[in-house]
Order: structure tokens, then C-alpha cells, then sequence
């Protein structure tokens, strides 16, 4: 029997099988040893075989199948190298805040790089804007100016005034992976989103002005709540818990660029075709940062990124 992966605690799935039906599966203890350096070999977004035990009402991941995407990070458990965010999906929705709590360049750049990586489409959605003061609002102005430049889009929101047709139509007819750090809104949009507390929201912290955690565990929602009857309105949103660092698995020091589209783009003017753009002559992109074509943030992300690959540690 075949199915998608909907909801992940850990130690259990919930399965939406092809007939349409939710069952409760778990994976047995070998299945965790073969050859999968993952906190979680199973994700949410995956398609399963299960089996159950006939006569008993248990059910069993037994394989998973061929995964078109994932986006993926390095763990912060010790034994295990990475952590599998979402598998199989269309596009990231990566929510950000200018303050309250403030989502650093460093940690939006790493995220997009991965995007890239991996070949998924991502959307940044700056949400809070209720909140900002007029100097904050310009500041998120540049931001968008920045990464719209890139290529990237970019909308700016309050998730609690969120009405479902401001934003439903970038996600219709989509898998879409709804991440960020924790207290920038996922929960507030999310519940925006489906008209109903679908799942729990929680406060910043007063003392750090960081966001504490409520989403304890990945799951899917299927949009059909508000448009039942149209067939291309239909899409799934998966929320994750928010994440405080993004450190990144599998970079070759040699293809960072690549996953820095403007840097990538400007790299090929550069006098040597392995340019790592830090302190070789006639790099054509140390000259981009100095007239202002490349923006100094992004460069610093993209030297992080560097210090990943020759350091192996997680940031």
C-alpha cells in the first residue's frame, strides 16, 4: 500500500493513504540503520510503502520512495549529520521579520543557498509589519529592493489582519514549505490562512525578544477548506517548528557560488575559472562589491558558507 507522509512526531507518522484515509504508522528499528544519516529517514511529504501486521491494527513504513526534492540542514544532533526539513515539494515560503524577533540576513542567505541547491523555488514573505517603526519599514524596503534584485519575490504581511485571498493564490495548486525562525508568525499565518486554529501560537520573549517554540512537529494541511469545489485551488502547506541556525550538508567549497545567483552570474567575468572570490587577482566579483552591484551582506553569507565547507561544523 502506498501513501504521503502527513504529520511526523518523531516516533510516529500519520499516512494518507490513496484511498484517502489516515493511518498510524511507525518504522521498525532496522529500518533506521540502513545507510540513512538522518535525524529523521522519514519526512513529512514523503511517499510510503505500507504494510500492516495482519490481525493486529499496526501499520509499518517499509520503504520510502524516490524523492524528487528535499530541503535539508545540518543537524544540531551530534550523531547524525543532517535533518530533513520537508521532502518533495513545489516551493518555500520563508517567513521573515525585520524585528520582533529580527531574522538575520546570514540565516535568510543560507536558506535560500539551499533553495538553490536543491532546486526549489522560494518565496520570501516578511511578515510583522504592524509592528515596525518608520525606520524599520525602510529598512525592510532595502531588503525587499535586495532580494528582488536577485530574482527573488518578495510580499510584506500582517498574519493577524491576513485575509485567506491575500496570499492563497501563491500557494494554490502547490506543496509549499512554510518555514522560519521561531516567533516570526508561521502559526498566526498558518491559522490566517484556514479561517480556524489549526495549529498553537505562542509569545515572544520579553527578555530576548526571541520567539519560543510551539510547533513541536511537522505536519501537511491540504487546502480545500475554502474553495472546495475548484480542483486548481487545491495545495498543501507544511509547517515545521522554527529554527534558530541553518547550517548547511553537502556544499562543495567549489559550488557555493553557484548558489548565489548574482555572485554566480558576475563570477564568469572573473580571470581565473576557479575564483573563489576571496583574494585572487582580477575577481570580477570583489570588483561588484566594490562599486555596490554585490551587496556586502550577501558576500559575508556566501564566506560563511565557505568557512562550512572547510570547517565541517554546523552554524
Amino acid at each position: 500500500m502506498r501513501g504521503l507522509v502527513i504529520k511526523s512526531t518523531g516516533s510516529s507518522y500519520i499516512v494518507r493513504m490513496d484511498d484517502g484515509t489516515d493511518v498510524e504508522c511507525r518504522i521498525k528499528g532496522n529500518f533506521r540503520i540502513r545507510g540513512i544519516r538522518s535525524t529523521n529517514p522519514v519526512s513529512v511529504g514523503d511517499y510510503v510503502e505500507v504494510q500492516s501486521d495482519q490481525g493486529q491494527a499496526v501499520y509499518w513504513i517499509t520503504e520510502v520512495c524516490e524523492r524528487r526534492n528535499y530541503i535539508i540542514r545540518r543537524s544540531t544532533n551530534l550523531s547524525k549529520e543532517s535533518h530533513i526539513l520537508a521532502s518533495n515539494i513545489d516551493q518555500v515560503a520563508l517567513i521573515v521579520t525585520v524585528n520582533h524577533p529580527v531574522t538575520s540576513t546570514t540565516f535568510i542567505d543560507r536558506f535560500l543557498a539551499t533553495c538553490e541547491a536543491y532546486r526549489v523555488h522560494a518565496l520570501l514573505i516578511f511578515n510583522k509589519i504592524d509592528l515596525l517603526t518608520e525606520e524599520e519599514m525602510a529598512q525592510l524596503t532595502e531588503l525587499r529592493a535586495l532580494y528582488e534584485s536577485i530574482g527573488y519575490e518578495t510580499i510584506e504581511l500582517s498574519a493577524i489582519s491576513l485575509q485567506p485571498s491575500d496570499i492563497l493564490p501563491l500557494l494554490a495548486g502547490k506543496v509549499t514549505l512554510l518555514s522560519g525562525n521561531s516567533g516570526v508568525g508561521k502559526s498566526t499565518l498558518l491559522n490566517a490562512l484556514f479561517g480556524r486554529e489549526v495549529t498553537r501560537t505562542g509569545k515572544i520573549s520579553n527578555a530576548h525578544d526571541k520567539g519560543m517554540h510551539t510547533t513541536t512537529f511537522s505536519e501537511m494541511y491540504e487546502l480545500v477548506e475554502s474553495q472546495k469545489s475548484k480542483v486548481e485551488s487545491k495545495g498543501w502547506v507544511i509547517d515545521t517548528p522554527g529554527i534558530k541556525g541553518f547550517g548547511t550538508i553537502d556544499f562543495e567549497r567549489e559550488e557555493v557560488s553557484h548558489y548565489f545567483p548574482e555572485i554566480f552570474r558576475i563570477s564568469r567575468d572573473c580571470r581565473f575559472g576557479n575564483c573563489t572570490h576571496t583574494n585572487e587577482p582580477g575577481c570580477a566579483v570583489q570588483e561588484a562589491i566594490i562599486k555596490g552591484s554585490i551587496a556586502i551582506s550577501r558576500y559575508e553569507s556566501y564566506l560563511s558558507l565557505l568557512g562550512d565547507c572547510s570547517e565541517s561544523k554546523y552554524r
